[in-house]
């Protein structure tokens, strides 16, 4: 079997999760956050629609993992996004996570709103 590195160019992949944090790029972030291209920073939460709708013409789809349990967002949120011209996709947080670096590793115009577990 030969294994390959994968490389995630500029995007960070994450690392792990646990109870109410993240490891993203070797660093633990606590809380909600938000990655992709340009950075992890804190998130608000679902509350906080101005830093998803920035991501307009930056990505192609956005991935809301909702905590432990798949759950809805609120609908005026998913239709702004929508609006704007970002897909959403929402999943319980692990398998965004795992997705998102899927899509990262192929280069692909993503980020990631994470809810904690």
């Amino acid at each position: 079997m030969h294994l390959n590195e994968t490389d995630f160019g500029d995007a960070v992949p994450v690392e792990g999760y646990g109870p109410g944090f993240f490891r993203i790029g070797g660093q633990v972030h606590e809380g909600p956050v938000l990655t992709g291209m340009g950075g992890t920073r804190p998130w608000l939460g679902l509350e906080e629609e101005a830093p998803l709708l920035a991501l307009a013409g930056h990505i192609d789809v956005l991935f809301v993992g909702t905590g432990a349990e798949i759950a809805h967002i609120p609908a005026p949120l998913r239709k702004a996004l929508e609006e704007a011209g970002i897909g959403v996709e929402v999943m319980a947080s692990p398998a965004a996570c795992r997705t998102y670096n899927v899509l990262v590793s192929e280069g692909r115009r993503v980020a990631l709103a994470l809810l904690p577990v």
